[in-house]
């Protein structure tokens, strides 16, 4: 299922405390960006956050799982991106603060990312 405009719109309107925030459209959903660094995917109108260590067990607390999807038969786990709790959604100030620590692991993994080498 495809992410509609209307819930890209609306987690937009709820991340607006964190800065400049775009998106992206990718697959069948949509890449959630601040400052150019990706935190957040959405995917059929579900809400996945950036994960890394230092905020994993908050998503494991949950009960959070990590997006999956199906290929080949086969369940494909994408340990870097974890479902956001529905409470969040309810609750602006945690969900801002989640989104915080998601834009966080994004800023950690890009500064991992080696540097592209200029077109010739």
């Amino acid at each position: 299922m495809a992410a509609t405009g209307e819930f890209i719109a609306f987690v937009k309107d709820l991340l607006i405390p964190l800065g400049h925030v775009t998106t992206r459209r990718m697959f069948s959903g949509a890449g959630v960006y601040c400052d150019g660094v990706i935190f957040a995917l959405i995917l059929g109108d579900t809400l996945y956050f950036r994960v890394d260590d230092a905020n994993r067990g908050a998503y494991a607390a949950e009960g959070m799982q990590p997006f999956s999807y199906e290929a080949r038969g086969r369940t494909i786990a994408v340990g870097s991106y974890w479902r956001v709790p529905e409470r969040l959604f309810d609750e602006p100030d945690a969900m801002v603060e989640w989104a915080r620590a998601a834009l966080a692991a994004g800023q950690r993994a890009a500064a991992r990312k080696k540097p592209k080498m200029p077109k010739r």
